[in-house]
């Protein structure tokens, strides 16, 4: 359990600093911070997945909420504005926790009164309570809550407008509300005794995050009524797109409490670090119509092929969650094209896009780790063995993007104003760092790929193909050693384009050693991870760049177009951490020096999971010490990755 004391929650900064989130196996989700000021254009109660998983719409920012005790008025929200923290209701808390949702305990007068938030699993629905922890007969106290709409694609910010419609309906235990046409309506299932008609604007709210990060900072929410109650009982308020039943508030929590748990018990995990990020994996875990799939990461990605292959592995085989793995396997194989995994889902509901050399080849490592922890070899001969001998087809013919085998074996692919690997950043039409050609990675991969093919066509008895992908794999190897080893650094170039080498010490070449099938020959792979442990090693995964490169970026700060620009230019990304640890066991000796190098690496992100996204793994830290986390507060493979090597 993850628990804060009054030390950090009545410290406005330390308590805004902390991000809770909570999902609901369908794309929408609830997010704000300790403190209850939002900092974030995607915070809210409640982020609706209109079409799951996507179609994604912030409907309720918040609820002013206020506690009147014999009439005396305290107010327990608190809201960024220009130049004003108000109101400061942060200054109550007594302390906050994660059991499993997120737990507030504020103290007023000798009074405790307690407010818990989760979301319904597989519904767009949102729960909220409020209870006095420490009850008497002397008191007599209300709660006031007024709730603050937005209702804009979760991308945009809500600004003051007259096209609102203002008007709602009022019928037992029930308030719905339906502000714009094109939007959903939303349902308040409460337990209120009185609705007070309000209907003002709330202008001004700053969002300090899209401030600090180049974006627009400044929201308006409306408030379209004041529900009141008496808490002489507990306070509760369904927020959902179809009206509730009431009476269900503890059925509904004691289920999702009992699906947690069920979670915990199935990954078979005993240690609080392993348990906490076995829940941070589910949060990932979405529907795609019949099948499964991985949201990249909180709060702004939708679901991307290249992290859902490199995530399923942990997020679902180290626990043991293997039949949400076959799912989606079986989903992505549906979306092939061109021999393609696609590279994303946009929000907006268009055709995939294709743009990506690598998600494809990690399809195949995601297969073989299946097979591996399953045996389940029926279905993958049954349902993705041709389609994955026709991606090996169609990349020997050449597909999108000049993605083709050239005559040394080695996987090419680039054209001008593309970002095929991992490392996309784009602003415009400028790529930061294209990686055109033989990218080290790529090869890494795609000889994987050709193993797991041979592996399979043995099993299968296809011994034609066989010797035929074992031919292409020795070649792929053969060039790859011949090209790629750089003697003056000791390690292996980057990326290779006719004759131009890219010598830049990155991370990309620790594939080559952490892949199952491995590229180089021990000797090479030790000096690879020595380089890479010198040079990239931090706290909290691998630099993207080595310092001493003239284009290193030591801290991802400053307008979205800087940012972007040091995305792949020395930020940290903790997802990396797994690919090292299993190449640092590869080259190093198995005994008590190496897992103690191993779990020292570990507690460092024991203790991270209390400082941003709680419970969670950032996507990304600065590249210099104190390497802050940025980007996402929740990233799919920084967990999965992490867990991987846990278990």
């Amino acid at each position: 359990m993850i628990n804060f004391n009054s030390g950090i929650c009545t410290n406005f900064q330390s308590a805004t600093s902390r991000e809770w989130l909570e999902t609901n196996g369908i794309g929408g989700f609830a997010s704000s911070t300790i403190s209850g000021a939002n900092t974030r254009r995607y915070h809210g109660l409640l982020t609706a997945a209109v079409n799951p998983p996507l179609g994604r719409v912030t409907m309720l920012s918040k609820f002013e909420e206020t506690l009147v005790i014999d009439g005396e008025r305290f107010e327990l929200s608190s809201n960024q504005y220009l130049n004003a923290i108000y109101p400061e209701g942060y200054k109550f808390l007594k302390n906050f926790r994660l059991e499993p949702f997120p737990i507030w305990n504020y103290q007023i007068n000798g009074i405790e009164i307690e407010k818990s938030i989760f979301m319904a699993y597989g519904e767009n629905t949102t729960v909220c309570r409020w209870s006095i922890k420490n009850r008497t007969n002397n008191n007599q106290i209300e709660l006031e809550l007024k709730p603050l709409l937005s209702f804009v694609d979760y991308h945009s910010l809500q600004h003051e407008n007259d096209d609102i419609n203002p008007s709602f309906e009022v019928s037992e235990n029930l308030v719905t509300i339906h502000p714009f046409d094109g939007m959903p309506s939303l349902c308040f299932t409460n337990n209120a005794n009185k609705v007070e008609k309000t209907g003002v604007w709330y202008r001004n709210f700053e969002y300090a995050i899209e401030k600090e990060r180049g974006f627009d900072f400044l929201e308006d929410l409306f408030q379209p009524f004041n529900l009141k109650f008496d808490l002489s009982k507990d306070a509760a308020v369904i927020a959902s797109l179809e009206p509730q039943d009431l009476s269900k508030v503890l059925s509904l929590q004691k289920s999702e409490i009992g699906r947690r748990e069920a979670l915990i018990k199935t990954a078979k995990v005993k240690d609080d670090f392993t348990k906490q990020l076995v829940l941070a994996a589910d949060q990932f875990i979405v529907s795609r119509g019949d099948g499964k799939t991985v949201i990249a990461g909180y709060h702004w990605f939708s679901d991307w092929g290249r992290d859902t292959m490199i995530a399923l592995n942990g997020l679902t085989l180290a626990t043991n969650r293997y039949s949400i793995a076959k799912s989606i396997l079986l989903e992505f194989s549906r979306h092939i094209s061109k021999g393609m995994l696609p590279n994303r889902f946009p929000d907006a509901g268009e055709m995939p896009e294709y743009n990506t050399v690598d998600a494809t080849l990690w399809y195949f490592e995601a297969i073989r780790a299946y097979a591996e922890k399953t045996e389940d070899y029926d279905f993958i001969r049954n349902s993705l063995y041709e389609k994955l001998v026709d991606i090996i087809l169609w990349h020997l013919k050449g597909t999108r993007y000049n993605i083709h085998i050239d005559t040394d074996g080695l996987l090419y692919a680039g054209e001008k104003g593309m970002q095929l690997t991992w490392m996309d950043a784009k602003v415009g039409e400028t790529v930061f760092t294209p990686r055109t050609g033989k990218a080290v990675e790529i090869q890494a991969l795609w000889y994987n790929a050709l193993c797991v093919m041979a592996d399979f066509a043995e099993k299968f008895g296809d011994k034609k193909d066989k010797e035929k992908y074992l031919e292409m794999a020795d070649k792929a190897q053969q060039s790859f050693n011949d090209l790629f080893w750089n003697k003056a650094e000791e390690c292996l170039s980057d990326v290779i384009n006719g004759g131009e080498k890219d010598a830049s010490v990155r991370p990309n070449q620790v594939f080559a050693v952490s892949l199952p099938n491995m590229m180089v020959s021990i000797e090479k792979a030790q000096k690879i991870v020595k380089k890479i442990e010198d040079e990239l090693l931090t706290p909290y995964g691998l630099r993207s760049l080595s310092p001493k490169n003239k284009n290193y970026c030591p801290y991802y700060v400053g307008s979205p177009f800087e940012r972007d620009f040091a995305y792949h230019q020395g930020t940290v990304w903790s997802w990396l951490t797994g690919a090292f640890v299993v190449a640092y066991r590869k080259v190093n000796a198995d005994g008590r020096e190496t897992e103690n190098r191993v779990n020292k690496i570990l507690e460092n992100f024991k203790n991270h999971l209390t400082e941003a996204g709680l419970g969670q793994i950032s996507e990304i830290f600065d590249g210099n010490a104190p390497h802050a986390p940025r980007g996402c507060i929740a990233q799919a493979w920084s967990v999965a990755e992490v867990l991987r090597i846990c278990l």
